[in-house]
């Protein structure tokens, strides 16, 4: 649902307070009108729905689907009706991309959880200077699609879209070449991160939690983090610090917005001083970021530790997005897949982070539909005691239809060393050191 907000182009700004019927003013109801419009998509839709049989629920039917509304207006409480907002047609550039950090933290300080973006802007018509079309195959755009999806790894939802060019990986290169590559490795990274995600989203439903969060919404103590733009933490867990400036290819100056995006433009073809340059994505480029105090971090790459209220540089490269794992934490990463559901979660990674104590719940449903209204998920509580070094797995609670009643889980500590245990829903403790 695109245009949720009633479009107003008019410049005079008397003419906002145009009447809108006997109910008040254009002004007076803008803000009322996107989150009545999905309120009612959402209500009609749900009563839509076949009826939920809570004695004996049988896995979702092809007509039992969960509402899921993309939206491009907000407001107050649109949360609660399926709806996640993205941040419309923005330009295709690092200022744009610079922006949307920010952008999605103040959304989700609203109370509203659920942001994200075109991955690579919206418009990239700047990029296509050999030929209509052409901004996947401009190093200048490749740089700042790769940068941008590396953001959009920890947002709600990830998802390439836009106008100008096509956004298909294929259409940046083919297998064996760097930049699809990369492209390939941030989307096989997200689908590692779906159990944690999935459990943060039951956490965003059942306990008001966020997604996006400004690092002084967990370490308020640090004055240094309370104006912090380029760095928030995805969850409880990981400190998102993704790269949002070019370091292979310069900076194009874009100024555009969405009424002048839609007049169809290409830039003269050569006028990119980089379009068809030959660029070494491998040299390695070095970041510095800033690691809250209060707590301590592991590199998710390297495993290395390092204590909080410190700016560190890290050696990166484009094919990795600075992320550290706050110590005390238990992160669930699945299998690589093509979609969700393709592999089942039988032997999950679970990565500990010794350092302090820490929990972690793992959430699990059907997938779809309804039936998590009326009890029918389970949880799996994980709780890290870090003075004797142990994992304690704790009794599975609930069920659903099609739950693995039996599996393995391999842990994974930061020096690299595994051990992998079987899990039948009963309570188990194992000693990691």
């Amino acid at each position: 649902m695109d245009s949720t907000d009633p479009d107003f182009f008019n410049p005079k700004e008397s003419d906002y307070d145009h009447k809108a019927g006997s109910n008040g003013t254009w002004r007076s109801l803008r803000n009322a009108f996107p989150l009545e419009t999905v309120r009612g998509v959402y209500t009609a839709q749900r009563a839509a729905q076949p009826s939920i049989n809570t004695q004996h629920p049988s896995p979702n039917t092809p007509d039992q689907k969960r509402v899921f509304i993309m939206t491009r207006s907000a407001f107050a409480g649109q949360q609660h009706y399926g709806s996640g907002m993205w941040s419309g047609d923005v330009a295709s550039s690092w200022d744009m991309l610079r922006k949307q950090v920010p952008a999605g933290l103040s959304y989700s300080l609203t109370g509203c959880p659920n942001f994200n973006t075109d991955i690579g802007g919206f418009f990239c018509g700047s990029y296509n200077t050999m030929g209509s079309g052409s901004a996947p195959k401009n190093p200048q755009y490749q740089e700042l699609y790769i940068r941008w999806m590396q953001y959009a790894l920890f947002c709600p939802v990830f998802r390439s879209h836009g106008a100008d060019a096509p956004r298909e990986i294929w259409q940046f290169g083919k297998k064996g070449e760097p930049v699809y590559d990369i492209i390939e490795q941030q989307i096989r990274l997200r689908y590692r991160l779906i159990p944690y995600l999935y459990s943060t989203a039951w956490q965003v439903t059942s306990h008001d939690e966020s997604y996006l969060r400004p690092l002084f919404s967990d370490f308020a103590d640090d004055r240094k983090v309370w104006d912090t733009t380029d760095e928030f933490m995805f969850g409880r867990n990981i400190l998102a610090a993704p790269v949002l400036d070019p370091q292979y290819t310069q900076e194009k100056i874009i100024r555009e917005d969405a009424m002048t995006g839609w007049d169809k433009k290409n830039q003269p073809e050569g006028d990119s001083h980089h379009a068809g340059a030959s660029v070494d994505w491998s040299e390695p480029k070095s970041v510095t970021k800033y690691l809250p105090k209060g707590a301590m971090w592991y590199d998710f790459w390297t495993g290395k530790a390092y204590r909080g209220g410190q700016h560190v540089t890290l050696q990166t490269s484009l094919s990795r997005v600075p992320m550290f794992v706050r110590a005390g934490s238990i992160l669930p990463l699945g299998p690589e897949m093509q979609y969700v559901g393709e592999k089942a979660w039988d032997n999950l990674e679970i990565r500990l982070y010794p350092g302090a104590d820490g929990h972690f719940t793992l959430y699990e449903d059907e997938g779809d539909g309804y039936n998590y209204e009326h009890g029918i998920y389970a949880t799996i509580p994980f709780h890290w005691n870090d003075r004797t070094h142990t994992l304690t797995i704790g009794d599975r609670q609930g069920s659903y239809p099609g739950m693995l009643t039996e599996r393995k889980f391999t842990v994974v500590m930061p020096d690299g060393t595994s051990k992998t245990i079987d899990y039948n829903g009963k309570k188990i403790q194992m000693g990691c050191k």
